[in-house]
C-alpha cells in the first residue's frame, strides 16, 4: 500500500481512544502496520478491529517494563520489525501544590514520565535491528511553560521534553530520530469528558484542537519527510504559547470586526 508510512511498523501507546486512536487510524491509512497499546482492552480491541488487518491490539500498562518488552516483541513477531514509537499515553490530575498528594503526583509521573522512558528503552534495540526509526514523544504546551494547578502534569511534561533531547543525542548515530510534540488543548476524553461543553479558550485560533490536527504532525515526524528533524519541540497549540492580546486592544479589534460586518450586511448584493 502506498502512503507516507508504507512498509513501516508503529507502536502507539494510549491508542484505545483520543489522539492515540486517531494516530493509529491515520498511520494505517498511510500504509503502516500499527500495534495499539493500552490498558483499556475492550476499547483497544475495537479500534484495532475497525482498522483491520493492518492493526493489532496489545495490553500495555506503560508503567510496567515487562508490558513494554512484550509489546515490542509482539510488533516484531506479527509484523517483522519496529520503525516508529509514539509515546502517547498520558494522564492529567489537577490541584494546587499544597493540595496534591504524593500518590497523585507519583501516578502522573509514572504514566507520563516513566512510561515514555520505558517505551524508548524497550524499543531502541528493535529499531536498531530495523536500521533506524522515529520516536515521537507526546509532551504538552505544559512542557514549555508553567500551568498553575497542574504541578505533576507540568513536571512530567517538562521531563518528556528533556528525555527527548537526551535520546536524540544518544541515538542519532543509529539512525533513530527523537522529537517531542507539544499540543495545547485537544478535544479528547482526557480534557473534555463526554457530555460536557467544550471549554472556552483564549487562543489566537479560538478553539481547541481536533485530534487529527495533532495526529497529522505526529505522522510527519514518523515519516521520512522529517528525516533531518531530531531533538526538537514541535508545537501545535493554536497560538496559546505565543502570548495574549491586552484587553483594551481585544475590544478595539472586536469593534472593528463588528463595524466591518455591519457595513457588509448593509451593502446590496
Amino acid at each position: 500500500m502506498a502512503g507516507e508510512l508504507a512498509g513501516k511498523v508503529a507502536l502507539i501507546s494510549g491508542a484505545a481512544r483520543g489522539m492515540g486512536a486517531c494516530e493509529a487510524r491515520l498511520f494505517a491509512d498511510e500504509g503502516a502496520h500499527v500495534v495499539l497499546g493500552d490498558v483499556q482492552e475492550e476499547l483497544g480491541r475495537a479500534v484495532a478491529a475497525s482498522i483491520g488487518d493492518a492493526a493489532h491490539y496489545v495490553h500495555l500498562d506503560v508503567t510496567r517494563e515487562d508490558d513494554w518488552r512484550s509489546a515490542v516483541a509482539e510488533a516484531e513477531r506479527r509484523f517483522g520489525r519496529l520503525d516508529v514509537l509514539v509515546n502517547n499515553a498520558g494522564v492529567l490530575r489537577s490541584g494546587l501544590i499544597e493540595e496534591t498528594t504524593l500518590d497523585e503526583y507519583e501516578l502522573v509521573v509514572r504514566v507520563n514520565q516513566i512510561g515514555p522512558f520505558l517505551g524508548m528503552k524497550c524499543a531502541i534495540p528493535a529499531m536498531r535491528r530495523a536500521g533506524g526509526g522515529s520516536i515521537v514523544n507526546i509532551s504538552s504546551i505544559a512542557g514549555l511553560k508553567g500551568v498553575g494547578g497542574a504541578v505533576a502534569y507540568t513536571a512530567s511534561k517538562f521531563a518528556v521534553r528533556g528525555m527527548t533531547k537526551v535520546a536524540a543525542i544518544e541515538l542519532g548515530a543509529d539512525g533513530i530520530r527523537v522529537n517531542s510534540v507539544h499540543p495545547g488543548g485537544v478535544d479528547t476524553p482526557m480534557v473534555h469528558p463526554e457530555g460536557e461543553p467544550l471549554p472556552e479558550v483564549d487562543y489566537p485560533i479560538a478553539r481547541m484542537a481536533r485530534p487529527e490536527e495533532v495526529a497529522s504532525l505526529v505522522l510527519w515526524l514518523a515519516s521520512d519527510r522529517s528525516s533531518y528533524a531530531t531533538g526538537a519541540e514541535f508545537v501545535v497549540d493554536g497560538g496559546e504559547g505565543a502570548g495574549h492580546m491586552p484587553e483594551v486592544f481585544e475590544k478595539e479589534i472586536a469593534a472593528r470586526r463588528a463595524a466591518s460586518a455591519a457595513r457588509a450586511a448593509s451593502e446590496p448584493d
